[in-house]
């Protein structure tokens, strides 16, 4: 009897030791976490987390270039507008992803800030429970009504079959591709942006091996495309999952996944700055690209060449923005901990050095698009004279004030990061709702195809000036004006 008991007090005493050692472990990585954020250079700091954020965004940005990379040079140029009329669909994916993703990393972050170990588990779990739903309700949506979706997207009659061939495969995976983009912004918050960064390039990888060996090598065109980006979307998003099994911080359990009100609440509140400004970029996409139909009818143009060159040049703009977003997310972190535990002085430095950043990479993207762009439209396969020549154009018009393109979407998430979405979410609908959307419907009706090229200068000019006089007048907030 007494060995009985002695060996139940062992069994006790190890599942108890074993438990301490589990919680000094997170202790051990939440006090390592806080020092970071709280300690080391803002420098460093906006470096360690950035670098991974711009790569994962390049990543992200990779799925389609590669796609429209291959299928210019083996489908042509209805192939490049068909991945064009299908991009708002992403576009909604990516806008997911980011309502929870960042919604979420931010909760998490505000909460550890202020010492909520236990409730910061659950804001991360509510945001992985509604990705994953959310995803699921998308794909299905667009299986049943994907033919008149993407009629009303703007598709072209010739364009219409390689648009549905494309996007009845590639919908399958937007639960995967939801789950990765948001749920490495959860990661990053837990403090590994390597992870984030390994998962998006593993699936970028992938996607790109595969679009070699199905479009290149078996000819498979539109399908081949359409199956790699899949297969990538899985194996980045069963990374992300493995990763959320192991959270450092917290130990995230089938509890913190069960969806409450109070909890995704909060933190679509905080994503909603980000979700706002991709769900912008989806419906000017929509309105582009029907615009660009319309009037490209009317133009020596024809339907579907404005088309397939507005959608190469937006997704090589897209990687550049990748590098301003990525800043903007790497700071995130930075400065939603210092603010909550009221570091202003660190939360200041963090949003200027991000500008500076940011400024000197949109400047070297000015300087490509205005110098390069044939030499970069011909990297996508060949194509007719009027197909280069609108190309040159609209890159040079278009993306004029690329120089100003940093200050709206790092301003916006400083806005989001501090707990005040409003401001964010405002911030994110200037450019593309409250100016683009409303130019690229106004001036074509006096100007033509030139007018949806310089409606993009004249909005990022006016969107720039926003952010600038929004973010003048938070500095000079009490908390901002006295030293720390």
């Amino acid at each position: 009897m007494s060995s009985e008991i002695n060996n139940n007090n062992k069994k006790e005493n190890g599942t108890d030791n074993n438990a301490v050692k589990e919680e000094s472990k997170e202790q051990n990585n939440k006090n390592n976490r806080e020092l970071l954020l709280a300690n080391e250079a803002v420098g460093r700091l906006l470096l360690k987390f950035a670098i991974p954020s711009i790569i994962a965004m390049l990543v992200s940005a990779l799925y389609n270039i590669v796609d429209q990379f291959f299928i210019g040079r083996n489908v042509g140029e209805l192939g490049n507008a068909a991945t064009n009329i299908a991009f708002p669909l992403s576009t909604s994916c990516v806008a997911i992803a980011l309502l929870f993703g960042i919604g979420g990393a931010s909760a998490f972050n505000l909460a550890m800030g202020r010492g909520e170990k236990k409730v910061a588990g659950n804001y991360v779990g509510n945001a992985i429970a509604m990705m994953s739903a959310v995803g699921v309700i998308l794909c299905a949506i667009s299986q049943i009504w994907l033919v008149p979706m993407l009629s009303f997207f703007g598709s072209p009659d010739n364009v219409l079959d390689y648009a549905v061939e494309y996007t009845r495969i590639t919908a399958f995976g937007f639960p995967f591709l939801i789950l990765a983009t948001g749920g490495g912004h959860l990661i990053r918050a837990d403090g590994s942006p390597s992870v984030t960064m390994i998962c998006n390039l593993t699936g970028a990888v992938i996607n790109t091996i595969l679009d070699y060996i199905l479009i290149e090598m078996l000819g498979f065109g539109m399908k081949g495309a359409a199956v790699a980006t899949l297969i990538g979307q899985m194996i980045s998003a069963g990374i992300a999952i493995y990763y959320f099994a192991h959270y450092k911080t917290v130990k995230l359990s089938l509890k913190n996944l069960l969806p409450n009100p109070k909890y995704f609440g909060l933190v679509a509140s905080l994503g909603l700055a980000p979700f706002i400004n991709q769900l912008s970029m989806m419906i000017v996409q929509i309105i582009m690209n029907k615009s660009l139909k319309y009037y490209g009818s009317m133009s020596v143009y024809g339907e579907a060449i404005p088309i397939a060159s507005v959608g190469i040049i937006s997704k090589v703009s897209m990687v550049f923005f990748s590098f301003v977003i990525g800043i903007s997310q790497g700071l995130q972190p930075i400065v939603s901990f210092n603010y909550g535990a009221k570091k202003y002085d660190r939360v200041k430095k963090g949003y200027f050095l991000a500008c500076i950043a940011g400024f000197i990479l949109s400047a070297i993207a000015f300087l490509c698009f205005q110098l390069l762009p044939r030499q970069i439209i011909s990297l996508f396969g060949d194509g007719s004279q009027e197909y280069f020549d609108f190309a040159v154009r609209y890159f040079r018009v278009f993306l004029f004030f690329t120089f100003l393109n940093f200050s709206q979407p790092i301003t916006s998430n400083f806005f989001t990061a501090i707990g005040k979405p409003l401001k964010g979410a405002f911030l994110s609908l200037t450019r593309q709702i409250i100016f683009l959307l409303p130019l690229i419907l106004i001036l074509p009706v006096y100007m033509g195809m030139d007018g949806i090229m310089y409606a993009g200068p004249i909005a990022d000019f006016t969107a720039f000036i926003v952010a600038a006089f929004m973010m003048f007048l938070e500095l000079r907030h009490k908390e901002f004006r006295k030293n720390n």
